[in-house]
């Protein structure tokens, strides 16, 4: 799972203003692009009404989880009189994670049942004061997921890309514990705190949700030397916490503003191990597809008997997380896109092997074709979509992603793939109408404001000399 990043309001006005500096998101046209402003209208939900979300994940959503949506303050005021932690959730209707967890998590019995035990509370980005919220708990991704103590201290940011029933076991913990996860940091970085910590408090940081911790505990530039050293210190005993606190380790290393390869072949050999293991495999699933080809990258050297070994391995490990019907369809797509990363390290430029464009093909088929439900479709389709595009298979995105367009809840989302996909074949002006649709379509002032700003940062790269737009 991959958080959606967000840009506060105030920040995005400062992107607009200073639009020609700000390369990265598109841009606003005028509502002057008939045609294709109206296919945009006509796919908006609200236009439709062909996908307002329904079925088991829907209503479970809607009735099963008594959500406080309004004041935020008087939601802990209820947690501090009832004794009872608070659970912040923080997304937004179209991102695909946040759809992932509604799919897979909000509809689950136990968690339903668990939240009888704590006061939830449901943040859209959209809302009013979302994006102040969103400041004021240090927020800028979605989906985040915070637990709180009765009187208000943060107990643990819980990591939305872990399967769901590790997912529990992390609020388990942390209601159970109570104890911020900040405390247990310093208790395990100290000389004799670590010995006074629980297996669950081992647990709990290897499990925490560094991608958004959004330098609660530490600075950013400190995650991977941090998590390093709690590998290392981890109690002999506990080596399957020690393993997950290695990888997560070497995927902030490796994805670090400043990473630079460095063959390792410790870290190598131990990578060997893991991968060798399929219980420590499925067990650390999200890592070792989301971060494959960064991790690999990062370790071994370019075209090295150790990289051969290491993607061989990768590679097989990853084809048994393919096959694995336990996992939910869009982690197996990213296992597929794993494959992908892995076969382009070394060959960025040279056309995929035949029997892995079709293994592509054939799992986002299998996703299309068995995912009904319209939160997982959000997230399924866009891990499909991905999946295509990183494999160059460019017109198949294009299909997939126009046909979504009518079954989707938030089809403005895809719009800006589609975008995306035509700016890969160097088709400039449908990137730009892909852009305009998507603006005109997208819904709730938040949204607004970031579809807006990226299409302004499309207009200023794809058409600086367009007067007209």
């Amino acid at each position: 799972m991959t958080i959606q990043p967000y840009l506060p309001i105030v920040a995005l006005t400062l992107a607009l203003a200073a639009c020609p500096q700000t390369p990265e998101p598109p841009k606003p046209r005028a509502a002057t692009a008939p045609a294709a402003i109206e296919t945009a209208q006509a796919a908006a939900p609200a236009a439709a009404g062909v996908a307002s979300p329904k079925g088991p994940a829907a209503s479970a959503h809607a009735d099963g989880i008594d959500w406080r949506k309004g004041d935020v303050d008087a939601a802990f005021v209820a947690a501090r009189a009832d004794h009872k932690p608070l659970f912040l959730y923080w997304g937004a209707v179209w991102c695909p994670p946040c759809n992932q967890v509604k799919a897979t998590l909000f509809n689950r019995q136990d968690f339903i049942e668990r939240s009888r035990f704590f006061v939830p509370v449901y943040i859209d980005g959209d809302s009013p004061s979302a994006q102040k919220l969103g400041a004021r708990f240090n927020v800028s991704g979605y989906p985040t997921m915070i637990l709180f103590t009765p009187d208000g201290r943060e107990i643990v940011r819980l990591p939305g890309e872990a399967d769901p029933e590790q997912y529990m076991q992390v609020l388990t913990m942390g209601m159970n514990g109570a104890r911020p996860v900040k405390d247990t940091l310093a208790a395990a970085l100290s000389g004799g705190g670590k010995h006074a910590l629980s297996a669950d408090d081992w647990r709990m940081l290897a499990y925490y949700s560094w991608i958004t911790d959004e330098q609660q505990l530490i600075p950013e530039k400190n995650v991977a030397p941090t998590l390093k050293r709690l590998a290392q210190a981890c109690p002999s005993d506990q080596k399957d916490t020690a393993v997950r606190l290695e990888l997560k380790a070497l995927a902030a290393a490796a994805t670090a503003k400043d990473a630079r390869a460095s063959p390792d072949a410790s870290a190598t050999a131990r990578l060997l191990a893991v991968l060798a293991d399929p219980r420590l495999v499925r067990e650390n699933f999200d890592t070792l597809t989301e971060y494959a080809g960064k991790i690999a990258g990062f370790v071994t050297a370019p075209k090295s008997p150790e990289r051969a070994r290491l993607l061989a391995s990768w590679t097989a490990a990853l084809d048994r997380l393919v096959a694995d019907t336990s996992l939910w369809t869009a982690d197996r797509l990213v296992a597929v896109s794993a494959e992908v990363a892995l076969a382009r390290l070394d060959a960025k430029d040279a056309p995929l092997p035949a029997p892995l464009q079709k293994s592509v093909r054939d799992a986002v088929a299998r996703a299309d074709r068995e995912t009904a439900d319209p939160y997982a479709r959000q997230a399924v389709i866009d891990a499909a979509a991905e999946a295509l595009v990183e494999a160059g298979l460019l017109d198949d995105a294009d299909t997939l992603l126009k046909a979504e367009l009518k079954r989707s809840h938030s089809p403005y989302y895809f719009m800006v793939d589609l975008a995306e996909v035509a700016k890969k074949r160097g088709d400039k002006a449908g990137a730009l109408d892909w852009y305009a649709q998507s603006y005109a379509a997208a819904q709730g002032p938040a949204t607004r404001v970031q579809w807006g700003t990226r299409y302004v940062n499309a207009l200023v790269e794809l058409a600086p000399q367009d007067a007209a737009r």
